[in-house]
């Protein structure tokens, strides 16, 4: 598939193991997984960074292979999910970045033409969550009240 904005087809990509089960030389249990993504997402982790916090430390290569579910559903059951998606979340926060950036640099007319562009990707996505029912149907980017949602 192509991307959005941009040239590349973007066909290359790892491939998952054909076994789903967990590698034999893993001696860690699901619980202390759990235990383990529980413990860093209190610390204020992402799905995303503590899953390759447990591939390069830990040795765990996916954790849906040894507790069963993924690192995002473990959470939500625990009810510690985030309550932005990861991936519009990084994408507000960007649009923030560039904002702020915008408002120091007002001839920055590439800048502003690239702003346009990511909230496009935010509005889309958005759309997609809404239509998923993994964002309530309300829900509305606003770029004044943008950097509310994004501590940072």
């Amino acid at each position: 598939m192509g991307r959005m904005y941009g040239n590349g087809k973007g066909l290359s990509r790892s491939a998952l193991p054909y076994k789903r089960s967990a590698p034999s030389w893993l001696k860690i249990s699901s619980t202390e997984v759990s235990d383990m993504i529980v413990k860093m997402a209190k610390k204020g982790m992402t799905p995303s960074q503590i899953g390759v916090i447990l591939r390069d430390q830990h040795g765990v290569t996916q954790v849906r292979s040894v507790t069963g579910n993924k690192i995002l559903r473990i959470l939500k059951g625990l009810g510690q999910a985030p309550e932005l998606p990861e991936d519009l979340y990084f994408l507000i926060k960007k649009a923030v970045g560039m904002r702020k950036h915008l408002e120091a640099n007002r001839a920055d007319r590439d800048g502003k033409f690239h702003l346009i562009l990511v909230e496009s990707r935010i509005h889309r996505l958005a759309r997609y969550y809404k239509k998923a029912k993994k964002l309530p149907p309300n829900w509305k980017y606003e770029s004044a009240t943008a950097s509310a949602l994004v501590q940072g």
